[in-house]
């Protein structure tokens, strides 16, 4: 009975790997959310070097959850905040410039001159919402 009930959760575990990684592809592909953050960076010139790094990322993340790696937290804490911070303030950013609705709610609130201080104020309050929950919530968190 525990083949049984270990491949039936390997298989849970693979589909839903799938799964994740599908809505990930379909997020970055389809709605058009990395060529957004390289125009929106202009950084054009390095594209395979940021396609490259997310697929990097990706990996090393999925790596991270499953190999026994241990690291010094004092240091990776504010690294990882950091990065996962800009990562996520980047994504959001870019995927409501894909979406059009901050363009659509300055136009309506008559803000047309300050989209530029709009997502960076977004960015920046994502990556403070990381930062807190990297080097405050979660060391609290595990105790």
């Amino acid at each position: 009975m525990t083949i049984v009930t270990d491949l039936i959760t390997a298989f849970i575990g693979i589909a839903g790997g799938f799964a994740v990684g599908g809505g990930f592809v379909a997020f970055i592909s389809v709605l058009g959310v990395l060529p957004r953050v390289v125009i929106m960076t202009s950084q054009q010139v390095r594209l395979k070097s940021i396609e490259w790094s997310l697929i990097i990322g990706a990996l090393s993340g999925t790596a991270a959850m499953y190999l026994p790696i241990s690291i010094d937290v004092s240091l990776a804490v504010p690294i990882l905040g950091l990065l996962s911070g800009v990562f996520i303030g980047m994504m959001a950013a870019a995927l409501t410039e894909v979406l059009n609705v901050i363009p659509l709610i300055t136009r309506r609130l008559k803000m047309t001159g300050s989209l530029e201080l709009i997502i960076t104020a977004i960015i920046a309050g994502k990556v403070a919402g990381s930062l807190f929950y990297w080097l405050i919530f979660l060391p609290v968190w595990k105790g």
